[in-house]
C-alpha cells in the first residue's frame, strides 16, 4: 500500500506547522540502531521525510546522544552534539534547503547531576550555537523490567529527577533562560509533579505525551493503563510551568501493532489510537501548552504526511486559532523562536 496521501487530502495545508521534536544524526550510536529505520537523518533526509504536503516553516532539534567530542573534559563532550546540529541548523539558515528553517531551536544535553558545576556545560552549549541553543533534555527512562527499554535499559537509573544533585543542576537552567525537555514512561510520571515545584519558573517540556508504554511487562495493557495516564495528566497540567508535546507515542515503547507496520498505517488507524491521548493532552492543558512534534526518525507510525494529517483530523474540531497554537505558536513562544511566518496565516484557498 502507498503511504502517500492525495494533496487534496491535506488538512489545513496552509496553516504554520513547527515540528517541536525531530532528531538529526549520522552514525547513531548501537543502543538506538535496532529501533531506527535510518541510521544516518540528516538535514537532507528529514527535508525529504517532512516533504511539501504540509506548511513545515521551522523546527526543534532535539539531543539524540550522538556526535559527542570524542576527547576533552568528559562532562564537555556533549557539546559536541549541539556544535553538530547548529552547523545543520546554519545550512538550513541559507534557504538552499527550502523554505523550513530546521534546527530554529536546539535542545541539548547535559548531566544535571553535575549540580552547580553543570553551569560550565550549560554556558559552554549557549556558545556553541547562539541564538539557537533552548534548553536541554536529561532522559530518565527505567523500568524494573529491563526487557521495556531493551538496550536503552544499560545505565539506566531510577528516581533521576528526584536525585538531589539532579535538582540541584535543573536551578540553574533559569537564570540562564534555558528550559528543560522531560523524558520518562507513563509509571514514572509522579517524578514530574515532584520536578515542576522545585524551581516554578523553569519552563518544562513534557515530551511524547508521557510515553504510554505497552511493552515488556505492560505488553496488551494500553486501554487499562489509559485512565492511570489520565490522572496523571491531570495532576501535571495543574502546573502552568508544564507543556506537553503531543507525538512521539509512536515509538517501538507503545507496542502498538502500527509501528513500523507494512504496510503502513493509515490516519485512520492512527486517529483510532491516538485520539484519546490527543483530546485528553488538549482538554487538561489548553491549546496554548500543547505542541505538535514528528519525533523523526524514532516515530515508526509512517511518513510526516500521515502523521501530520492525522494530528490535524484529530483537531478538526479546534477553533484555527487553537490550531494555530498547537501546530506553531506554543512551539515558538516556549522556545523563543524567531520564525516571522508563524504569524502569517493565509487562510485555505
Amino acid at each position: 500500500m502507498n503511504d502517500a496521501i492525495s494533496t487534496e487530502n491535506i488538512l489545513d495545508k496552509n496553516i504554520p506547522v513547527i515540528d517541536s521534536h525531530h532528531h538529526l544524526f549520522d552514525k547513531i550510536p548501537n543502543s538506538m540502531a535496532e529501533h531506527l529505520k535510518y541510521h544516518k537523518f540528516l538535514i537532507d533526509e528529514y527535508v525529504a521525510y517532512s516533504g511539501q504536503d504540509h506548511n513545515v516553516v521551522g523546527t526543534v532539534l532535539v539531543e539524540a546522544r550522538s556526535m559527542y567530542r570524542a576527547d576533552g573534559p568528559k562532562h564537555l563532550r556533549v557539546v559536541g552534539e549541539t556544535e553538530f546540529l547548529n552547523g545543520q541548523a546554519a545550512m538550513a539558515a541559507s534557504g538552499l534547503y527550502g523554505k523550513c528553517r530546521v534546527g530554529s531551536g536546539i535542545v541539548g544535553i547535559a548531566d544535571l547531576r553535575i549540580g552547580d558545576g553543570v553551569r560550565e556545560v550549560l554556558e559552554a552549549h549557549i556558545a556553541a550555537a547562539p541564538g539557537r541553543f533552548k534548553g536541554v533534555r536529561q532522559e530518565a527512562l527505567w523500568d524494573a523490567d529491563p526487557s521495556v527499554l531493551g538496550p536503552l535499559a544499560q545505565g539506566s537509573e531510577p528516581e533521576i529527577y528526584l536525585d538531589d544533585r539532579f535538582r540541584t543542576g535543573f536551578k540553574q537552567l533559569a537564570p540562564l533562560g534555558l528550559s528543560f525537555d522531560a523524558f520518562v514512561l507513563e509509571p514514572q510520571l509522579a517524578d514530574i509533579l515532584s520536578l515542576a515545584t522545585i524551581a516554578p519558573e523553569t519552563q518544562i517540556i513534557l515530551d511524547h505525551l508521557g510515553n504510554p508504554v505497552g511493552v515488556g511487562a505492560y505488553t496488551g495493557t494500553l486501554a487499562e493503563r489509559f485512565p492511570i495516564w489520565r490522572e496523571k495528566m491531570i495532576e501535571i497540567c495543574r502546573f502552568p510551568n508544564i507543556v506537553a508535546k503531543m507525538g512521539g507515542i509512536g515509538s517501538f515503547l507503545s507496542g502498538s501493532p502500527t509501528y513500523r507496520s507494512s504496510p503502513p498505517a493509515t490516519i485512520d488507524m492512527l486517529v483510532d489510537e491516538w485520539r484519546p491521548y490527543v483530546e485528553t493532552a488538549v482538554e487538561f492543558f489548553g491549546a496554548d501548552r500543547c505542541m505538535f512534534e514528528s519525533n523523526a526518525p524514532t516515530d515508526g507510525s509512517g511518513s510526516f504526511s500521515t502523521v501530520c494529517n492525522a494530528y490535524k483530523t484529530i483537531l478538526a474540531g479546534c477553533s484555527v486559532d487553537e490550531k494555530r497554537d498547537i501546530f506553531a505558536r506554543t512551539a515558538a513562544r516556549v522556545y523563543r523562536l524567531d520564525i516571522p511566518e508563524v504569524n502569517s496565516y493565509p487562510g485555505e484557498h
